[in-house]
């Protein structure tokens, strides 16, 4: 079981509801929300345009989740629109990585430290790692090191620590792809083991699903990877990889197959505390904002943004197990 500081224990508390359920909103996303933003624009909005979309999905759906995740690059001002029960996440990670050099490898924003972005109100750290389980070990003991960095960082502020863990294949670029489903599980358990060591000084996973839900029989719309059983079988070994809390992410699916990948996980025996959902609940917002300006995107954020989360919110209270389970007292 996972031991906590006071403040650590405290700071997990802002983040989660009273039952120990993490419903959090990530909009971090940077370069992927400017060419979200672009595409969708005739004019060139700028940085202060995603800093507007940011504000609005923060004043208009932190109301309805137990915290937000942003960046500090453009997500700031929207931490101080926030409703004021939700806590604060905030990334600690470069957006994305050099393809020009094999390894994903991470790096960190150079103008940010732990003690500044905590400084800056962020109730935990969270960090974005890219990780391949079979990858040439000297590009993986770079990461092992580099996450140790990080986490004693953590450690020393006495700062919550989100660590994120997306998995690919050195070899396989197309991570949608049938192929990729058959190995993922692999990949995606055996990286939650690797960093549920204490030499990371993790406090919660941020996880994907250890299966790629549209091969799954009877959620494939083509071809299918996995049985439901064989499907759930992995749900269980990933909960039981760790006895850290963990999250899953949303990883840009629909609201509607992210919420009945819940029920399914709840089903299969996992016990994952909560979520840290992005695209889900937002993306289809950022047209109407680009096309037709604030007082239309902010609408469609009263509405089907705030329908989505609630729905998911709804689904998260018969899903979701309490992290509370997973501290020692």
């Amino acid at each position: 079981m996972l031991t906590l500081s006071h403040t650590k224990l405290e700071a997990l508390k802002r983040l989660s509801d009273e039952n120990g359920i993490i419903g959090a909103l990530a909009i971090d996303q940077r370069g992927s929300l400017k060419k979200m933003i672009a595409a969708g624009s005739t004019t060139d909005v700028g940085d202060e345009g995603i800093i507007r979309f940011k504000e609005l999905v923060s004043e208009e759906l932190t109301p309805y989740a137990t915290s937000i995740l942003l960046d500090p690059e453009y997500g700031l001002p929207a931490a101080k629109v926030r409703d004021k029960n939700a806590g604060l996440l905030v990334a600690y990670e470069k957006t994305g990585y050099d393809a020009t050099e094999p390894g994903r490898l991470p790096d960190l924003l150079t103008e940010w430290s732990v003690k500044r972005l905590k400084a800056a109100g962020a109730d935990a750290i969270k960090f974005l790692l890219y990780y391949d389980v079979d990858e040439d070990a000297t590009i993986n003991e770079q990461k092992h090191v580099f996450m140790e960095r990080v986490g004693s960082e953590c450690l020393a502020e006495d700062i919550p620590f989100f660590l994120e863990i997306v998995t690919y294949d050195a070899t396989n670029e197309d991570v949608k792809s049938a192929e990729f489903a058959k190995v993922k599980p692999h990949k995606v358990i055996e990286a939650m083991r690797e960093f549920s060591k204490p030499a990371y000084n993790v406090d919660v996973l941020k996880m994907e699903v250890p299966v790629n839900m549209n091969f799954v029989e009877g959620y494939a719309k083509d071809e299918t990877v996995y049985t439901k059983e064989e499907a759930a079988a992995y749900f269980k070994e990933q909960s039981e990889a760790t006895e850290l809390p963990f999250i899953f992410l949303s990883a840009g699916v629909t609201a509607k197959l992210f919420q009945d990948t819940l029920v399914f996980a709840k089903e299969a025996g996992s016990t994952f505390n909560g979520v840290l959902c992005g695209r889900a609940t937002w993306s289809e917002g950022v047209t109407p904002y680009a096309t037709k300006g604030e007082g239309v995107g902010r609408d469609w954020l009263k509405s089907t943004g705030k329908k989505n989360i609630e729905e998911l919110n709804a689904v998260l209270n018969t899903t979701a197990s309490s992290w509370f389970n997973k501290i020692s007292k």
